[in-house]
This record gives structure tokens, sequence and C-alpha cells, in this order.
């Protein structure tokens, strides 16, 4: 079987700025949520059988503990903000699995559920369904793979490594040094996407960079000034790395048939019409008959 696991998080930003505001019937913005709601309706439509969504419920984490320049929620567009909770609502009432975060982060729910899933011989491919590179360093081989919906693209280990020129166990280590602006922490100094691959290309991890340049095996444009920042940067890199790691301990996962779609809810129709989307209660009931529930 395949299984879908959705960053609702990356979702709701997504429609929040590219979908017109719309309001429900008691005048509360739902636009971002009407279309999370039709995307994974989407994705169920088109042969999703077992599937999750993860969000942020709280914007902050762990990390914020860890990092004070951590992404935080101050910022946030309210009527944005104001939608985090309700999408959770409307998809558990159309039948989907959601993953609401508190310590942890979205990601961070969907690396622990790759990993309990590989273990799964029923499980012949587990989607990651986000463009953030931080799920990346979840690939495993074409059993763990990305799945940019809007690029329309899957990404295996292979397509992975030739994005970012490391595999993608590497990811964290990459992101320590180049950086990550959306999460908030801005890596080493002069340590960009090229210098960055050529050095973990040919040494792997953090620690198996030689921190003297002169032991340095490969020819690298500026590796006196790379070694030396990292060197002068040791904790942060250090830091930045497990700021980037996904914690594979986030949520526990009895069996994977807990993510089978079952169909709506009872309550699934008045949720549509509230949404003003009565016609997707219709079809996603019908959906959920012909596949015999």
């Amino acid at each position: 079987m395949k299984v879908h696991l959705v960053d609702g998080t990356y979702e709701l930003y997504r429609h929040f700025y590219a979908v017109p505001r719309r309001t429900d019937t008691a005048g509360n913005e739902v636009g971002a949520v009407r279309g999370v709601l039709t995307s994974v309706f989407g994705l169920l439509r088109d042969g999703a059988t077992h599937m999750a969504v993860a969000t942020d419920h709280v914007v902050e984490s762990f990390r914020n503990d860890l990092y004070h320049g951590y992404k935080h929620g101050e910022g946030i567009e309210p009527d944005l903000l104001a939608q985090f909770h309700p999408v959770e609502d409307v998809l558990r009432s159309m039948g989907v699995v959601v993953w609401a975060m508190v310590e942890f982060e979205a990601d961070d729910a969907m690396a622990a559920a790759a990993a309990k899933l590989t273990a799964d011989p029923a499980v012949e491919t587990v989607y990651l369904c986000t463009p953030d590179k931080d799920l990346t360093q979840c690939v495993v081989g074409d059993r763990v793979v990305q799945f940019d919906r809007r690029a329309g693209e899957v990404r295996d280990a292979a397509a992975v490594e030739a994005k970012f020129g490391v595999p993608p166990g590497a990811i964290p280590d990459y992101l320590a040094l180049v950086g990550d602006s959306a999460d908030g922490f801005p890596g080493v100094r002069g340590w960009g996407a090229k210098s960055t691959a050529a050095v973990l290309g040919r040494y792997g991890f953090l620690e198996q960079i030689p921190h003297d340049e002169n032991d340095w095996d490969i020819k690298v444009r500026g590796a006196a000034r790379l070694a030396g920042a990292l060197r002068d940067s040791w904790e942060e890199a250090v830091l930045f790395r497990e700021l980037a790691t996904l914690r594979t301990d986030a949520l526990t996962i009895d069996t994977v048939d807990a993510l089978r779609w079952r169909g709506p809810r009872a309550d699934f129709a008045a949720t549509a019409a509230r949404l003003g989307l009565p016609d997707l209660a219709a079809q996603a009931s019908r959906l959920a008959a012909d596949r015999g529930r």
C-alpha cells in the first residue's frame, strides 16, 4: 500500500496566499481552510487510501528553547493564524487523521511516521507531501519519497542528492552550514550551497570536515576562509544541525491501518455547508461508498 503524509501547515500557508479570501456562515475567514480541505480531498479522489495530515497546533516548539532566533508566531497575519485550529477540525470531520503538534512540529510528526511505516513490509511507498527541504532528510531510496504536489515532482534519494549535492542523511549538516531562513537560523558565515555541497559531498558530516584547510583533499574556492569560519562557529553549527534534525520520537503509530480513510463523519455535511462547499460532502460520501468504506 501507499501512504500519504501531508504537511498541513505548509498547505495552510500556501492556500492563504494563493486563494481569494472567503468567510463561512458565521463570518469567519476560511479561505485557506477551504483550500486545504479541497486539496486533501483531491489526494483521496486521486487514489490515496492511507493518509495523515500533520499540523503545527502552536507555532513554537522545543526548538525555541534551544535558539532564541528560531521561527515563532509573532508577525503571522491574524486571519492566517485564526485558521490553524479550524483546519484541523474540518479535516477530522472529513475523516482524515490529523496530528496536531504542540511540543514538536508538523515536520517531526511526518519524520516519526515515515520511520515507523518503513518497518512495515505492507507499506510500499511513503509520500511526504511537502516541498520543505527539512523533510528531504527522511527520504529513503524510493520507498520514502518527497512529493512536491505544486511542482508535480516526486524526489527519491537520488533526486535529493542531485538537487542538494548531499544524500538525505546529510541534509541536517547541509542546513546547519547554509542556514534556513524559513526556520530562522542563519548557518555559518560564508558557507553557500555550492561550497557546502562540495565539502559535505567529500566528507559527509560536520565532524568529518578537517578543521585545518591544509588537510582538505579537495579544492574549494576560499577553503581557508571557510575552514576558519567553521572553526569560529563550531558550536553554532552543531546547534543549527540540532535545530534542523527532525525527531523520529515525536509520535507513535500503532498500525498503518489506523491511517486508512474510512469516509467522512456524520457531521461533515454540516461542516462543508458552513464552509460553502456543500458538494464536497456528497463527493466524499460517494467516494467512501465506492470503496466500501
